[in-house]
């Protein structure tokens, strides 16, 4: 047994065993938690689960929706492991018609990197109105270069038009939405390409944007994964046959923070700022503000190291502290195989929580947020440890699928390897997973009754959140490795009310990415914030969406801009999309 098939073996034997250990003491533990709660300890909450509702239901309408797409990756016969890697999704309005389209990020050829051929194409569908959707890539401009990975969607320039950043391999672009349906490629103007200080071109996965200065322009913050090479990567096997490689095997990469400048520039601020002095293997991030001091924080998920928490210390530099806030490790004091990520209040007490996904054996962590700065991992007693300690996903959202108004999980599922069957007697690809959440901080398991959708198993890697068709329900699309995507429209059959709140910046960045918004009900009281950043490499929504319950009325609507602006909404119907504009003033 040679070196990297010896140690194959190994990190699957320890993944196993540890999936056995999490499933025994995840069954103590909420065994625990659930005698807890019969002694009345649990934490009460507003939105509490209502007995004997309607299951959650969605129909996959690919078949229909004249999406003509498939995301080609280029396996190779040495499974170079960007091949494994690839697959974006963003869901915005990019001509400003009111309806979500649909951007997919592609690969390209290998060796060569480069889009050969139509078939490597990165491609936007736009939005009918009718359930089907028209392919516009080459009228938009939007073909790409290269192997890209994932994509951002944002108004940097705050033209109210959403602009593009695609993250790849060897090629980063900018594009900029001409509010004319084309879009042009501005990385070199903006200086945006990804380069990183004597590495040159870094393998960039993720990126969102934020305003982390609160001056009123949208931020980018890249996500860069390993220092590799296909040129000169090691080769892994593994029972005699090729395999992705582990990350371990390689060196981590800085990350990179761009400053906007409000001239169509950006100048690199991650010396000045210390995001490049915490080097991880990045895959995913998300934003929110965890200690309410007005600046937005940074969630970044590493694959087989340790999260990172990023505190905004506003004065433009940040903080690296995971290990102190208890995000680092999960409960059991691992590392894991991080891939998406959410940054959202899951308990409706004001405090936005974590969610990540990970690798089989090591379960999906739910960080709580406790408030004066502690996480405490809580996958366990919520349920969800011995659930998803034999799954591995990528893509993830918290999103009131229901609209009772608690947020569930959705998780993309799949195995890494492509040929899992043969190396590690389990399955490549795998049925995608939904969470309810109870109301009470633990969820149940719905994926089986939640439509066809959620029966067929498929390489998942990205998913994208939002309502394609303004019905108040919030939809998924997912990327699918070498195949159709899954067009998730949710079908749930209830009388549960619902808002989008559609923000408009106007001292604060156009889209109001960072503002958070209360709503309050005869039900109590509910958390969110605007940000497009969700999953894995993909980009979501960017309105804010609230399930209501039973209430037909909102009581108040009160938003935080990134300005600092204070504004409320008061008797506000349901049942509506919402477009708020910023006020001038408090």
């Amino acid at each position: 047994m040679d070196r990297n098939t010896r140690r194959v073996f190994l990190q699957q034997a320890a993944a196993f065993a540890a999936s056995a250990a999490f499933e025994r003491k995840a069954s103590a533990l909420e065994a625990g938690w659930q005698a807890s709660r019969q002694r009345g300890r649990a934490v009460a909450h507003v939105a509490a689960a209502i007995p004997g509702k309607l299951d959650i239901q969605f129909e996959d309408r690919i078949g229909a929706s004249r999406i003509n797409f498939a995301l080609r990756n280029s396996v190779s016969p040495q499974r170079f492991t960007i091949e494994t890697m690839t697959g974006g999704v963003a869901l915005f309005d990019y001509n400003n018609d009111g309806l979500l389209d649909i951007f997919f990020t592609n690969g390209a050829a290998i060796p060569s990197l480069e889009k050969s051929s139509a078939a490597y194409n990165n491609r936007l569908f736009r939005n009918n109105g009718d359930g089907t959707f028209t392919d516009v890539t080459e009228r938009a401009g939007l073909k790409g270069l290269g192997y890209s990975m994932g994509v951002a969607a944002g108004d940097y320039d705050n033209d109210g038009f959403v602009d593009l950043y695609v993250t790849g391999v060897n090629h980063n672009q900018l594009l900029h939405n001409n509010g004319d349906g084309t879009f042009t490629d501005v990385t070199a103007k903006a200086g945006v390409g990804g380069m990183v200080p004597k590495l040159g071109k870094a393998w960039s996965v993720a990126a969102g944007w934020f305003d982390y200065n609160n001056d009123g322009l949208l931020d980018l913050l890249v996500i860069n994964y390993l220092n590799y090479d296909i040129a000169s990567a090691v080769h892994c096997m593994s029972a005699g046959y090729p395999a992705y490689c582990s990350p371990v095997q390689f060196l981590g990469t800085p990350n990179i923070l761009y400053r906007n400048n409000g001239d169509g520039t950006f100048t690199d601020v991650s010396e000045a700022s210390h995001i490049a002095q915490y080097i991880g293997k990045g895959m995913g991030l998300s934003f929110a503000d965890y200690d309410n001091d007005g600046y937005m924080d940074v969630f970044i998920s590493n694959d087989t190291f340790q999260n990172y928490l990023l505190h905004n210390n506003g004065d433009g530099t940040f903080s690296e502290v995971g290990v102190l806030a208890g995000v680092a490790y999960n409960g059991f004091g691992n590392a894991v195989a991080g891939m998406g990520t959410d940054f959202r209040d899951l308990d409706n007490d004001g405090k936005p929580d974590i969610f990540q996904t990970a690798m089989f054996g090591e379960g999906f962590p739910i960080y709580k947020n406790l408030g004066g700065g502690q996480f405490q991992d809580v996958s366990s007693p919520a349920g969800l440890t011995a659930k998803t300690s034999r799954l591995t996903a990528w893509g993830t959202g918290l999103f009131d699928f229901d609209n009772d108004g608690n947020k569930d999980l959705f998780t993309a599922n799949s195995d890494i390897l492509d040929n899992a069957p043969e190396i590690a007697h389990r399955p490549y690809g795998l049925p995608n997973g939904l969470f309810r959440n109870r109301g009470d901080m633990t969820f149940e398991d719905v994926s089986q009754t939640a439509g066809a959708g959620f029966l067929a198993p498929a390489a998942h890697r990205g998913a994208a959140f939002g309502d394609l068709n303004n019905d108040g329900k919030i939809d998924v699309v997912v990327n699918v490795l070498n195949g159709p995507p899954k067009l998730l429209m949710n079908r749930t059959e209830n009388s549960d009310h619902w808002i989008l709140v559609h923000l408009v910046g106007v001292k604060s960045n156009r889209d109001g990415l960072g503002t958070k918004v209360k709503v309050t009900t005869a039900r109590g009281t509910q958390h969110n914030h605007a940000t497009t950043a969700v999953g894995y490499n993909s980009s979501s929504d960017k309105r804010v969406h609230f399930g209501l319950g039973d209430a037909a009325h909102i009581d108040e609507i009160e938003l935080r801009w990134p300005s600092g602006i204070r504004q409320v909404l008061k008797n506000v119907k349901a049942d509506q999309v919402l477009t708020v504009t910023e006020a001038t003033s408090s």
